[in-house]
């Protein structure tokens, strides 16, 4: 299964999956994640570029993940 990574910061971790349709975002403090597919991550992906064609700082852009931080339900493992 091909990934590319979108984002990696110190606090979030953005992988989009061609093959599955869908995106893995991974907030590391809270250690919690979610997979989205379908509607969900077309939008995703949308807002994802429209908060990356200004220019963000890295907190601009966790802000912005942050914002989904009610979807990030599942536990994550580090290893």
């Amino acid at each position: 299964m091909a990934m590319v990574i979108v984002y990696n910061s110190e606090s979030f971790y953005v992988v989009e999956y061609p093959s599955e349709h869908g995106f893995e975002v991974v907030d590391k403090h809270a250690r919690r994640g979610t997979f989205l597919t379908g509607d969900l991550a077309e939008r995703f992906r949308c807002s994802m570029q429209s908060v990356i064609n200004v220019s963000p700082s890295e907190e601009d852009v966790d802000d912005f993940l942050g914002e989904l931080e009610a979807l990030m339900t599942q536990r994550v493992a580090f290893h």
